[in-house]
């Protein structure tokens, strides 16, 4: 989940005073002085330097080659990054889903679709075998320098998280379902639409602790100063998408009909995006 009500209350109050939701060229806020509701770690630089990477947590990413020989004109940025912070054994099926939302196919890692957009990813994955709910950063304290240098050259980022039934406000007896957050109102709009449409139970950032509002996110800190997208996606929806949820091979290598559909519509809602932003190239120049 990207954090709890209590550390979201936190944050809010220590806002009165601090400058935040601009672009992180612009500027990055301190690394917060405490862990975030439940978490054991302040942040990604403390969850480095107290767990070990390979046995503990891996990190996984693709920024795709950017080349302007051109003289004359000037390419414009990356439009959009996928995120999973928590993915792995954290909120499993995140990491999975954030391939197939790029373009990658989880199991291989060879493009979905020969010549379709394919986009940045970052993911961190608890790689234990139980307790990796230890390894939980919550959103707006991630600070690994590779995801905020990848958020920050980027029109948008969608970030995907996993969060239980009740969390999410989800009806009894229907717990398949997503929370769509995050500031870019439009953005939302796209994702709950394009997810509804392909059949998905939608619901909006309420409650207030996984709305993805706060701009320091990692979701939020894009270049155009917007903000992004995120995902909250129960644990029951998350285990429709694959035929075997049980680690991560097993689910990389069984991802289903739904978990494409699921796929399909957050790119469907990613190239909308990414159209109307062309549409206004001014929105690029500073």
């Amino acid at each position: 989940m990207s954090q709890s009500h209590a550390s979201r209350r936190t944050v809010l109050a220590s806002l009165v005073t601090a400058v935040a939701g601009g672009p992180l060229l612009t500027g990055i806020a301190a690394t917060p002085a405490a862990a975030a509701g439940g978490d054991l770690h302040t942040s990604n630089s403390d969850l480095y330097a107290k767990a070990v990477e390979g046995q503990d947590f891996a990190r996984r990413y693709k920024r795709h080659e950017a080349f302007d020989n051109d003289k004359a004109t000037t390419p414009l940025p990356r439009l959009t990054s996928v995120l999973a912070i928590h993915g792995g054994g954290i909120e499993m099926g995140t990491s999975e889903l954030c391939l197939g939302i790029a373009g990658y196919r989880p199991d291989t890692l060879a493009p979905v679709t020969t010549g379709a957009p394919v986009h940045d990813y970052w993911m961190l994955e608890g790689l234990r075998s139980s307790n990796n709910g230890e390894l939980h950063v919550t959103a707006s304290h991630c600070d690994d320098p590779v995801a905020r240098s990848m958020a920050a050259g980027s029109a948008n980022v969608l970030s995907l998280h996993g969060c239980t039934a009740a969390q999410a406000g989800a009806p009894t007896g229907r717990p398949e379902a997503v929370v769509v957050g995050g500031l870019n109102t439009r953005f939302r709009q796209l994702l709950s639409a394009k997810l509804s449409g392909a059949g998905f139970q939608v619901l909006g950032g309420d409650p207030e602790a996984i709305d993805g509002d706060l701009p320091e996110n990692i979701c939020n800190r894009t270049l155009t100063g917007e903000g992004g997208g995120q995902l909250e996606i129960t644990t029951e929806l998350r285990q429709s998408l694959f035929g075997n949820f049980s680690g991560a091979s097993n689910r990389a290598a069984t991802t289903n009909a739904d978990f494409w559909e699921f796929a399909n519509a957050c790119r469907d809602a990613i190239a909308a995006m990414e159209a109307e932003q062309l549409a206004r190239k001014s929105l690029f120049v500073h």
